[in-house]
Order: structure tokens, then C-alpha cells, then sequence
């Protein structure tokens, strides 16, 4: 399966605001129950079992569990028909890796062997182990992501079609009643208590994201619609069995997607909290040097109406939503590109394109980054660092610009940090220990 980076912020959307409303705020709010002071949010990449060898036990040996207080897993497929479903098809679902998968001792969360008929194997059944071990980590399913949001808008278009979507999710994995798929796996509850919410990353509603997707007009009203019907059927639930599910949404950082696809001030009433895009704002999909995510304006940016986090918070604050319940993203990988000529250190040049890198050109781990043995040059005041050895650039996050960041989310008094993707992070969690420590700093000045 292609990585399915969370970026494309330059397509321009047709803004529509039509009026809706919703007929009541659910009686369970998901503001009511008590939350840490500062989310730590991470992604947990179905994939990276295979050719990152990372498992729900690196989880465990780096340090990261005991730092996180939310570990999302990425990600479910939406069907054609509106529907969660689990499949073993390429490009369509991995129900292997999900739960059929049996882990060996020496991959397992806990050091025992699955065996061939347990009715939970693979992640999921990681994940179980890893929340009994670490029982303040909440885990939650995500939703679509850049490659599989392609039927979001058909689930999410009417009534009907919103409660059968939603209802189908709750089902598969917070019911936890899984298919089963010629292996043993599955069945009736065999999921039940893996995930404490669900998590929509819908790329992008009213607006282009993959090649293919299903847009419409309505998405934006329609958006709030489904996550109005996710939050009566988690909050139904809930009742039954005396627990809050959350329900969180990954956001984009470009004001014209924000526009065309997103109800601002309405949504966050729905949602726990939501994460919005720190990253890839600039990549080797452009000719030119840049970084991919600066707190603030760096002097000489030559791209005029430039992304930063400064101006994604303000994207979002400034049309309503809290800055309490905004977790900023930050990326646990680098974009590069190659052919740069030897001036400015290679900022702000032209290129020859991507620079080649282990699984996608252009595009690199944090733990691959740090050492390469290029020069490293620093932007302080603006919040990134950059490798350039005389022709290939690299933009990246270092444990000295997460600790500025988060030196960023405390002065604005944001609801926290989320990372894309844990198997970015080298072994020792270098990079989620700088995040852990800036938040629970006292220091609040990020000049």
C-alpha cells in the first residue's frame, strides 16, 4: 500500500456556506468529561509492520506509550457502498494485519506467541495488550486518510445514508463484531474494547484531495451531519456500557479547504477535540526549496501567503474554533529534493526534483534524516532545520524545533500535539520525549 501522506494544500475550493441546523446539541457533550491539560496524539500505521518493521511493541521499547495520552490507528476503508467494512484486498483493506496476523513472542506486547484459532490476533490484538498494560492510553480508529476518503461524501450525503455509515463503524470497532475472513479471527465482539473512539480523517470534504474522490457542493453541511450522528450513536452506546467514546477529526491548514469543507464554529461542539495540519506545507511536489513546517514567516520566504502553524491556528481561531480543543500536528518525517544549487544553503532554490529516499523519493524518516552526516542549518526565530550537503535539501523536525513547538502550543493555549507517523521516530523516541517534555514544561515563551 502507497504511504498515504496527509498533504496537497494548494488546490483552491469553491467556498459555499449554506445554513444548517441541527436539531439539538447531543446531552452528552464530549466537553463535560475531564481531560489531560495537553493531548499527545499519535499516529499508529497499520503498514508499518512490513517494510518499517515497527509493531505495537516499538510502541513499548522507544518509551512512547507512557508520553501519549491517544494513539490513533491509520486506517479504515470506507466502502463504495457507504460502509466501515474489513477486507483482505490490495488497496482496499488488510484484515491480515488488522487481527488475523498471528504475532510471534518475540513481536508481542506482552512476549507471548499468538496461537492459530485465538479469536483476535495481529494489531488489534496489540493493542489490547498495550492498553492493559498502559490503561490511560486511549486508542481510537481513524477513518480514511489521503488514499481511502474517496466514499466519504456518498456515506455522509443523507440521513439514511449517515446512520448506516455510522452504524456499520460503531459495529466493526467499538463493538468490535469483526468478519470472519477465512482465517479463524473474527466474530462477535472479538474487537470489543480495542478502540475508545473513532477518529475521521476525511481528505477533504467540499474539496480535491485524491485523484478520484467522490466531491460535492453539500460536503460541508454533510460533515457536520455525520459527525452529529457519530457523536448520538458513540454517546448511545456509551450509555449502555458506561463509557465516553471519543470522536475526533483530522483538519487541513489551507483557509480555502477550510471554507469549502468545514462548518467551523458548529463542529467543534461535536468533537473531542481535532487536529489540524502542521505539515507539508511546502515538498518536492514544487520545484523550489522550502520548509514543510515553520512556526512563523521566515524572512525571505519568497512564496507570498505562506502556511505556517502561526497561520493555521489563526485559520481555524479566527473562524471560531477554541484554541483548547486544537491539537497541532507535527511531522516525525522530511521532504527533500535534489539538484539544488550551492547558495543560501540551498533554501529558497530551484531543484532537479524529489531527493531519493527509502520508500518514496522526496520523502524521508526522522530516523533515517538524522543520520545522514549532511550540515545542518537552523532557523530559529521561524522554527525549522534543514540538512544540505552542496546539491540535496532536506526540511525536517528535530528535537530542538518540537521542543520550540511546543513551546508554540503552550503560549497559545492549544489543546496539544499529535504526530504523523510513530514509525518515523527513531528507537528511543527521540522525538516523542522532546514533546512530552515541552508540554510538561512550565517555560512559555517560544520567541
Amino acid at each position: 500500500m502507497r504511504r498515504p501522506i496527509l498533504r496537497r494544500l494548494l488546490v483552491v475550493a469553491t467556498t459555499l456556506a449554506m445554513p444548517l441546523g441541527l436539531a439539538t446539541v447531543p446531552a452528552l457533550a464530549a466537553s463535560a468529561h475531564a481531560s489531560p491539560r495537553f493531548q499527545k496524539v499519535a499516529y499508529f500505521t497499520q503498514w508499518g509492520i512490513y517494510g518499517r518493521s515497527y509493531f505495537v511493541k516499538n510502541i513499548v521499547t522507544s518509551g512512547t506509550a507512557a508520553k501519549l495520552t491517544t494513539l490513533n490507528y491509520a486506517f479504515a476503508n470506507v466502502g463504495s457502498d457507504g460502509r466501515c467494512f474489513e477486507a483482505n484486498a490490495p488497496g482496499q483493506g488488510d484484515a491480515w494485519a488488522d487481527y488475523q496476523r498471528r504475532v510471534g513472542a518475540d513481536e508481542s506486547v506482552d512476549g507471548v506467541a499468538d496461537v492459530f484459532e485465538q479469536p483476535l490476533a495481529g494489531n488489534f490484538n496489540q493493542l489490547r495488550k498495550l492498553k492493559k498494560q498502559f490503561p490511560h492510553l486511549k486508542v481510537q480508529m481513524s477513518l480514511g486518510g489521503w488514499t481511502w476518503s474517496k466514499f466519504f461524501s456518498d456515506a455522509a450525503l443523507t440521513p439514511e445514508s449517515r446512520k448506516a455509515f455510522v452504524s456499520s463503524c460503531v459495529d466493526l470497532f467499538i463493538k468490535g463484531n469483526l468478519p470472519v475472513l477465512g482465517d479463524p479471527q473474527g466474530g462477535p465482539g472479538a474487537a470489543a474494547g480495542v478502540f475508545d473512539g473513532i477518529d475521521i480523517d476525511w481528505e477533504w470534504p467540499g474539496s480535491d484531495g485524491n485523484v478520484g474522490n467522490v466531491i460535492r457542493p453539500e460536503d460541508r453541511q454533510n460533515f457536520t451531519k455525520m459527525l452529529a450522528e457519530f457523536r448520538h450513536q458513540l454517546d448511545a452506546y456509551g450509555r449502555s456500557v458506561h463509557k465516553h467514546y471519543s470522536l475526533t477529526a483530522f483538519l487541513p491548514a489551507a483557509p480555502a479547504k477550510i471554507d469549502a469543507g468545514f462548518e467551523s464554529s458548529k463542529i467543534f461542539r461535536l468533537l473531542d477535540f481535532a487536529t489540524v495540519q502542521g505539515y507539508d506545507f511546502h515538498g518536492p511536489w514544487e520545484a523550489m526549496t522550502n520548509h514543510q513546517s515553520a512556526i512563523r514567516m521566515p524572512k525571505g520566504d519568497p512564496v507570498k501567503s505562506d502556511f505556517t502553524d502561526e497561520s493555521v491556528v489563526h485559520a481555524w481561531t479566527s473562524r471560531g474554533a477554541p484554541e483548547s480543543k486544537i491539537v497541532l500536528g507535527l511531522p516525525f518525517y522530511g521532504h527533500g529534493w535534489t539538484g539544488v544549487p550551492n547558495v543560501n544553503h540551498g533554501l529558497y532554490q530551484t531543484s532537479t526534483g524529489p531527493a531519493p529516499a527509502t520508500f518514496e523519493a522526496g520523502t524521508e524518516d526522522y530516523k533515517t534524516l538524522k543520520n545522514l552526516g549532511f550540515p545542518m542549518f537552523r532557523d530559529g526565530r521561524s522554527g525549522f532545520t534543514w540538512l544540505y550537503d552542496g546539491t540535496t535539501f532536506w526540511t525536517f523536525d528535530d528535537p530542538v524545533v518540537m521542543t520550540r513547538k511546543t513551546a508554540f502550543i503552550r503560549s497559545h493555549d492549544l489543546g496539544g500535539a499529535m504526530v504523523w507517523s510513530l514509525d518515523g521516530d527513531d528507537a528511543t523516541g527521540s522525538l516523542i520525549t522532546a514533546i512530552d517534555r515541552g508540554l510538561r514544561s512550565s517555560h512559555h515563551d517560544d520567541d
